[in-house]
């Protein structure tokens, strides 16, 4: 089949066309490369630089005609949304409805959705969360993630589109970019590796539920072969404060660098974790590397990247 993965030239979204491709599929990446990279891509897969926002985006799905829509192409800095909310609106809203209504009339046999596990419930009654905790996003970046999955239930009721909204924990892994608010992992990764020392807002009690990269490009090709429609939470139900995330990185990194803490950031959710069960029940997917072997991984990317030029695999 014919696969279009939005943002596919990014972290999470070349893990997706790699694991497409180990299926024998044909790959498709729409990119604006804001902040994908080519070199992250596999050769086979072909490159459409367009903004999700533009005609050329709805007019190459409406050419190409994809049987499989993977949405992950975002406004993804939840600071950002909070300074320019009417940014991350027009990309995370107006862009997917661009999408979408390509979609509709292409024959898009299946959209899935890569939501948010973490900003889309805010502060978790219980923990870890499952798909049927009340969504209270307290980000405009979390508030477009749920308008994203209300559009997708709109267009099953109108036109039969199937969807499945996959809701991420905190992703990490191979390829991360180290520059900016969404890849704590990466940026301690790169310090570390360069002798750096690392700052940790608070006092590094705040936790995240930590899941691999690749361990969710599985997840996209599970909810493909699979009929389920809704919302899946994609996550290993852990919880890990900081402070045990920068020891695991510090090991694998061999460092000993001393670590720095900072004020909190204001609003910053104190616990995130979220409940796997219905895609273990669903998909069959559970993750399958934990984050000690995680971290090593991603380290070992890092290092070899400073090392030399060329193409990484995760």
């Amino acid at each position: 089949m014919k696969v279009l993965v939005t943002g596919g030239a990014g972290f999470i979204g070349s893990h997706v066309c790699d694991e497409f491709l180990r299926g024998g599929h044909e790959v498709i990446a729409l990119d604006d490369l804001s902040g994908g990279k080519r070199e992250n891509l596999d050769p086979r897969v072909r490159l459409a630089v367009h903004d999700i926002r533009s005609r050329e985006a709805s007019e190459l799905i409406k050419a190409e005609k994809p049987q499989v829509l993977c949405h992950l192409a975002a406004q993804m800095d939840v600071r950002r949304s909070v300074d320019d909310p009417g940014f991350d609106a027009d990309v995370n809203i107006r862009g997917m409805l661009n999408l979408l209504e390509a979609a509709r009339v292409s024959g898009v046999k299946k959209v899935i959705f890569s939501s948010t596990g973490g900003a889309i419930y805010g502060e978790q009654d219980v923990f870890p969360a499952p798909e049927n905790h009340p969504t209270r996003p307290v980000s405009p970046y979390g508030v477009s993630k749920a308008a994203g999955e209300l559009y997708l239930g709109y267009y099953r009721a109108q036109y039969g589109l199937p969807y499945v909204a996959l809701r991420y924990a905190n992703v990490y892994g191979p390829r991360q970019n180290p520059h900016g608010e969404a890849g704590v992992v990466a940026i301690f990764c790169q310090r570390l590796i360069q002798g750096q020392g690392c700052t940790i807002f608070g006092e590094g009690k705040q936790t995240r539920d930590f899941v691999f990269g690749p361990d969710v490009a599985r997840a996209n090709r599970l909810a493909f072969e699979n009929d389920y429609v809704g919302a899946i939470n994609i996550g290993t139900g852990v919880e890990t404060d900081i402070n045990r995330l920068y020891a695991l990185l510090a090991e694998a990194a061999g460092s000993s660098a001393a670590v720095a803490h900072a004020p909190a950031k204001p609003g910053e959710q104190m616990r995130s974790c979220i409940d796997n069960r219905l895609a273990k029940k669903v998909l069959g997917w559970e993750p399958t590397v934990d984050l000690k072997e995680g971290a090593r991984r991603t380290v070992a990317f890092f290092r070899e990247k400073v090392g030399g030029p060329g193409r990484a695999h995760g």
